[in-house]
């Protein structure tokens, strides 16, 4: 029976009983997603794999796991952490590595992507020389665009990531079993559909030879328009045509519109108009906002100017961009308020710093079948302290 797909749970947690700054995961919406894509692994007939460059939350890998094979990971320590704590495929890909990091691979991983066929030559004994076996695939640039932001595009003109079908003529793929691309984000089915014929026009003749392809990542799979018997046929086909094994990575998907940062206002000043300062920060806890950039959601809050009551709304760092944005509220803020900002949990998480040693928001989670809301860890001095020396 399919999942029918709808939007996410909304947290029915009341932000006054969260101790500030906290990101909270909905367990039931989390649930909601991993059954999801449980349904598009059965229809699809592919494996679907957690990347924990999205979504690291750890203490919630033993649902992970129920539904996702294995992780994907780009470092060591990704890969250490999908072993440790989801024990289920390793697949590492990593833009370049070292000698010191494929020998700390070589235990963990199930699947290394190489970046280029340099790095599989100069690692190819290496790797073939390891204690267990491991599946080892190449990294194709498929040199069609369908991301609309540069950061986040990896087939922007003179990409590093991936070979190009000129390059790759020039090589030797003996030995290796796969072949992995990645070009979308927050992608609906269509931008696959054209993708994989892009993939298929460059590289047909290097599909006949290898066992197993990945499709990297960006597939909104949980988005409530997602079109999942779209994926299904995709896939199908793409898997019939080619005789090989389909790996998906999404990292967002996973974790999408399944929780929030809940913040508190600690003043409010003015200048030219009223800003309230916040006990979180763009710079800090939510980079996105910042580096894309891009306007997170505000629970029971607008635009500038549509609610009575317009703010602007700062972080706590010294840094002076650090400014989340304008929004307008019904009523008036003051200290102590708590604002919720929408889905903050894939990703965000991930890329947070302890610039200024602001703290590092709590990590919660909250059961709506029980009401329970449960702190997984609070951050405090030792975490900055021991990232320095």
């Amino acid at each position: 029976m399919s999942v029918t797909p709808r939007t996410p749970l909304v947290m029915r947690l009341d932000p006054k009983r969260v101790e500030t700054p906290a990101f909270v995961l909905d367990l039931g919406a989390f649930r909601h997603n991993l059954a999801i894509l449980g349904d598009a692994q059965r229809r699809s007939g592919a494996k679907i794999l957690l990347a924990l460059k999205g979504f690291a939350m750890w203490s919630v890998f033993p649902l992970v796991r129920e539904i996702l094979p294995g992780i994907a990971a780009s470092s060591v320590a990704e890969a250490r952490l999908g072993r440790e704590e989801h024990g289920g495929e390793i697949h590492v890909y990593a833009p370049a590595y070292s000698a010191t990091d494929l020998r700390e691979l070589l235990p963990i991983a199930d699947h290394l992507v190489f970046n280029s066929l340099g790095q599989w030559q100069r690692f190819r004994s290496l790797v073939q020389a390891a204690a267990r076996p491991i599946r080892c695939g190449l990294r194709v640039n498929p040199e069609h665009r369908e991301v609309e932001v540069a950061l986040y595009d990896p087939c922007a003109p003179r990409s590093r990531l991936g070979v190009t079908r000129r390059a790759l003529e020039r090589g030797d793929l003996s030995g290796l079993s796969g072949l992995h691309f990645h070009n979308l984000c927050e992608k609906n089915v269509d931008a696959l559909e054209r993708t994989l014929a892009a993939v298929e026009a460059r590289f047909g003749e290097y599909l006949r030879r290898v066992d197993w392809v990945n499709f990297g990542g960006g597939h909104h799979v949980t988005r409530p328009d997602y079109d999942l018997d779209a994926l299904a046929r995709l896939v199908q086909g793409f898997r019939e045509r080619h005789g090989v094994e389909v790996y998906l990575e999404p990292g967002e998907a996973v974790a999408l519109d399944t929780g929030v940062l809940v913040t508190s206002v600690l003043d409010v000043i003015e200048n030219d108009g009223p800003i309230a300062i916040l006990d979180t920060s763009a710079s800090a806890h939510m980079p996105d906002v910042l580096e894309m950039p891009y306007r997170p959601r505000i629970l029971d809050a607008d635009l500038p100017g549509v609610l009575p009551h317009t703010y602007r709304l700062g972080g706590l760092t010294c840094l002076a961009g650090d400014v989340i944005g304008d929004y307008s509220f019904a009523a008036p803020l003051a200290v102590g308020d708590r604002l919720v900002f929408a889905d903050m949990i894939h990703y965000t998480m991930v890329k947070t710093t302890m610039f200024n040693g602001v703290r590092h928001p709590s990590i919660v989670v909250y059961d709506p079948d029980t009401d329970e809301l449960r702190t997984v860890r609070r951050f405090g001095y030792e975490d900055y302290r021991t990232r320095l020396s």
